[in-house]
């Protein structure tokens, strides 16, 4: 069932348990804002949420308007439910939680895995400056993807000195739809690099958790025709590949400017109706003039009659949309269009949204 922008608070949450938390969409549909919205949403309550970005294109520090992000887990921002436009939690606490976030540099992650797994030390370093980094992630592009998936399943399993988990969710900004089973599935691409090994035990572990009811994996969208396929065809490869789908994300929902009624009557000859509606509205000027009146209004008549059936195309065209999106039988959750774009106090707002809905 989808569940629309200002729909009043869930008591619980739809993911509970669920700690690595991927969000994948078709470029364009704001996959990265939603899942910046995600992990704010869930450290509101008072935990500690990692953001992890896996593509090097800095749209997380962007979107929080900060510096560059070091290959370096970082605190970018505190949050509270008051800050969010909820209400206290009724069970008490009430302390705000802190998002962190890590972009992963593959150069220095494969530097890494080097020498955890083979002790190369200062030989590592050395075949970075030849460049062997770059040649074995471009003729191995499987071995990238398992050092991306493992860095956010190692921090969605890591556990501090007091045997505590050291945050209570990962989110990652995963790649676009199109790329994203292939991604995910670390197994199938590294099995013709490595049968045995630590690459394929790497590869086992991760996919030990991505498989996992640990694991969720929700897709963005637009209610336009192109997302709402990748969607349902992402969908249809997640669910073969037997990864643990989560829930549709709709972004940018437009609010309705006309009601059922008037939507249903846009194909109709009104150009008198609305010729007199807008005299008695004063746009013809002060005269009383059936005729004065009538040609100051004739101008406008076309130019609205004209927008009145485009915005009838599309919300029959986003009504079709989501009955395609129902038929996944997926949690969904709409955020609404941000006219002024999204700055901080919009991400905000959507990561409100998703408090409400029962995303987080």
């Amino acid at each position: 069932m989808a569940r629309t922008p200002g729909q009043a608070a869930r008591r619980d949450p739809d993911w509970e348990g669920v700690r690595l938390h991927v969000v994948s969409g078709k470029g364009g549909t704001g996959k990265t804002t939603l899942a910046a919205a995600l992990a704010l949403a869930l450290a509101a309550d008072g935990g500690r949420v990692l953001l992890i970005e896996v593509e090097g294109r800095q749209g997380i520090a962007e979107l929080f308007g900060i510096a560059a992000l070091p290959y370096e887990e970082r605190r970018i921002a505190s949050v509270s439910r008051a800050q969010l436009g909820l209400p206290p939690d009724e069970g008490g606490g009430g302390g705000g939680g802190e998002v962190f976030a890590l972009a992963i540099d593959t150069e220095l992650a494969l530097l890494e895995y080097l020498e955890m797994f083979y002790k190369l030390g200062r030989a590592g370093k050395a075949l970075q400056k030849v460049g062997f980094v770059d040649f074995a992630t471009t003729i191995a592009p499987g071995v990238r993807d398992v050092l991306l998936t493992g860095k956010a399943c190692e921090a969605a399993r890591r556990k501090g000195p007091d045997g505590r988990r050291r945050y209570d969710a990962v989110v990652m900004d995963a790649p676009p739809t199109g790329r994203l089973t292939r991604f995910l599935n670390v197994n199938a691409e590294v099995a013709g690099l490595a049968r045995i090994g630590p690459i394929h035990t790497q590869a086992q572990a991760v996919m030990r958790v991505l498989k996992s009811p640990e694991t969720a994996v929700h897709l963005v969208t637009l209610l336009e025709e192109m997302p709402v396929q990748e969607t349902v065809d992402g969908f249809a490869e997640l669910r073969e590949a037997r990864l643990p789908v989560g829930g549709v994300m709709v972004n940018m929902v437009r609010p309705p400017v006309l009601d059922a009624a008037a939507v249903a009557a846009v194909d109709g000859d009104h150009r008198e109706e609305v010729a007199l509606a807008l005299g008695e509205a004063g746009l013809g000027g002060r005269s009383r003039k059936t005729e004065t009146v009538r040609a100051a209004v004739e101008p406008l008549l076309d130019p609205l009659l004209a927008q009145a059936r485009e915005h009838a195309e599309r919300v029959e065209l986003e009504r079709e949309q989501r009955a395609d999106l129902q038929q996944l039988r997926l949690p969904t959750y709409e955020l609404p269009l941000l006219g002024e774009g999204v700055d901080l106090g919009g991400l905000y707002r959507l990561a409100g949204e998703l408090k409400r809905q029962g995303a987080a």
